[in-house]
This record gives C-alpha cells, sequence and structure tokens, in this order.
C-alpha cells in the first residue's frame, strides 16, 4: 500500500487530474459535469476519478441519480507542509544566487596610478 503523501503527488502528477481539482476548487460537481472539458470517455474520467478518491483528494456522494463530487484539501496541505519544509533552503539558496548577480553587475572599483 502506498502511503498517504505518494498518493497525493502520485494523483496529482497528472494535468487532468489537477484539472478536476482546480474545478472542485469551486465547489461541488456531477461527474459529467467534471467531464466535459475532456476530450475522453466517461469510463477514462471516472479511472482519474478513482485514483483522486484513493488518494484522499475528492469524495463521491450520492444524491438521487446525481453523484457529486468534493474536494477533500487536507491531502494537499500536508503536500504543501512537506514541500515547505524546503522553502528555506530555496530562499536561501536563491538570496546567494541574487547576492551573486549583483557581484557580477557591480563595476569594479577604478584602479589607482602612481604619480
Amino acid at each position: 500500500m502506498q502511503d498517504p503523501l505518494s498518493a497525493t503527488f502520485s494523483a496529482l502528477a497528472d494535468p487532468t487530474r489537477r484539472a478536476i481539482l482546480a474545478r472542485l476548487a469551486q465547489g461541488e460537481s456531477s461527474v459529467r459535469e467534471l467531464a466535459a472539458p475532456f476530450a475522453m470517455s466517461a469510463p477514462a474520467v471516472t479511472k482519474h476519478l478513482k485514483v483522486l478518491q484513493r488518494a484522499g483528494l475528492i469524495t463521491q456522494g450520492r444524491q438521487a441519480q446525481w453523484r457529486p463530487c468534493k474536494l477533500q484539501a487536507q491531502p494537499l496541505r500536508e503536500a504543501a507542509d512537506w514541500v515547505g519544509q524546503y522553502r528555506q533552503h530555496w530562499e536561501e539558496s536563491l538570496d546567494r544566487l541574487d547576492d551573486y548577480l549583483l557581484t557580477l553587475q557591480t563595476p569594479p572599483p577604478p584602479e589607482e596610478t602612481a604619480p
């Protein structure tokens, strides 16, 4: 069994699944509504939804014949927290790069000549 963080990143690796999550961030949606923008079969969309469900990123309810999907953001928060651990490293590296670029752009002081 895959750990939750790996399942989240695996689910996020596909652009179709990321687009589905972006749509669900606006509110609940039916499978048909989620499938509309994609040039793929309904079973293909259902496979994407199952991956998102296994990763805990969405839930699918049942209201009569309507099966609304809903975003579950907690796994995204956990992924963001994990990535955030490296933020300080990236910022320090970028600060060092910025300092280096400034030294490259600063002209050297003029040389003094003896009279």
